[in-house]
């Protein structure tokens, strides 16, 4: 034969070998130190589990911590976008974060898959194509304690949460649906620990009800000191304050009080099941809401890829898109603005042995869609 006809064989088939073993590139910008950190590594390990669990050759994980700072996150994102040339971005805990990132990223043609923050401003008009969220748009949850307060007779609840923007979306979703009055609406610093001066506002308002959005070690500062205050009014919040890893720390004082999530470990399918079994064989501990985040978004990218590479993008949305996957929350698809649509649960802090955990008690919404998909023009 030809040498030269050889040489083009040759080379054509090392061409194609070399793009059948190409891996997916994904970067994970989370939180794994200082406050919030429990947070990230559940994500993280959520995350690992799916690929584990797939017996995983195609996807190649890269993870820095963010250290909940915007301007490192940027920094890391730019290293994974421009120098690691990845496919996809993941990972995000906070909101403010996720502002100051995924706008940039998705413009620039790279996947970014929210496995939990998911903030107003991209869910209507700022959504993007390349940006898809399986967690929750920020005021689902809250928007579902809510529904719950009407429910529970509350007629006069005192609100707060920290001034960000997951904050701000958190306490409009709850008054969005919640039909009595606001005793009170304050905005607290991010990272605050301290909660003395708002207790006390708290108990002079008249208040029959407390909402609150506090997340990672604030929710676990607040409830301590809300509880050594003596205060008597029933608190709720979303499943953000008292998931599993927090409940640990909270301790009793816990008990009783309702919570709103997507996702519980006693959800009756055969994912959820899988999920719960194989996350506390692998890491030692019952599973938190954004593990099962982290595992979904895993999960989500693995489907896609079985259906097209990154690299024909709109094959690879398209892939994204049909969320062709099982998830441990159960029914699961995306709405015009690649935000879920989703049931909602009302969960209630319970004692099983030693451990303290969550069990559903009733159904908040069903297929529920988030309020700003209606300005997308996706």
């Amino acid at each position: 034969m030809n040498k030269f006809i050889v040489a083009g064989i040759t080379a054509l088939t090392l061409s194609i070998s070399t793009t059948a073993m190409a891996k997916t590139k994904v970067g994970m910008i989370t939180t794994l130190s200082g406050g919030g950190s429990s947070l990230g590594i559940d994500v993280r390990d959520g995350f690992k589990l799916a690929l584990s669990l797939s017996d995983n050759k195609d996807v190649e994980l890269l993870i820095e911590d963010d250290g909940r700072k915007p301007a490192k996150a940027v920094q890391i994102a730019d290293k994974f976008i421009q120098k690691e040339k990845v496919d996809i971005l993941t990972g995000i805990i906070f909101s403010n974060l996720a502002m100051a990132v995924i706008p940039s990223a998705v413009k620039k043609d790279v996947f970014y898959i929210s496995p939990n923050a998911g903030p107003s401003a991209l869910a209507g008009k700022g959504c993007h194509k390349n940006s898809f969220n399986v967690a929750w748009q920020n005021d689902n949850l809250h928007e579902a304690m809510g529904n719950y307060a009407n429910d529970a007779g509350h007629k006069k609840t005192f609100i707060l949460a920290p001034n960000y923007p997951a904050g701000k979306d958190a306490l409009m979703g709850y008054k969005r649906f919640f039909k009595g009055d606001v005793a009170g609406e304050i905005y607290t610093k991010l990272g605050q620990k301290d909660y003395a001066v708002e207790i006390a506002k708290i108990k002079a308002s008249g208040a029959d009800s407390v909402f609150f959005f506090l997340p990672g070690g604030m929710g676990i500062a607040f409830m301590k000191q809300y509880s050594q205050s003596g205060s008597k009014i029933p608190v709720m919040g979303p499943a953000f304050s008292f998931d599993q890893g927090i409940l640990k720390a909270v301790g009793e004082a816990a008990l009783g009080v309702k919570n709103s999530s997507q996702w519980n470990k006693d959800l009756d399918n055969e994912a959820n099941k899988t999920f719960v079994a194989a996350f506390q064989k692998e890491y030692k501990r019952l599973p938190s809401l954004y593990a099962s985040q982290g595992y979904d978004a895993a999960n989500l990218i693995l489907s896609a890829l079985k259906k097209s590479p990154t690299s024909d993008k709109d094959a690879f949305r398209k892939a994204l898109k049909a969320a062709d996957f099982a998830s441990p929350r159960g029914n699961f698809k995306f709405g015009n603005n690649n935000f879920p649509i989703q049931d909602i649960y009302v969960r209630e802090v319970v004692k099983e042995g030693d451990i303290l955990t969550n069990k559903i008690i009733k159904k908040a919404f069903t297929d529920h869609q988030d309020a700003y998909a209606k300005d997308c023009a996706l």
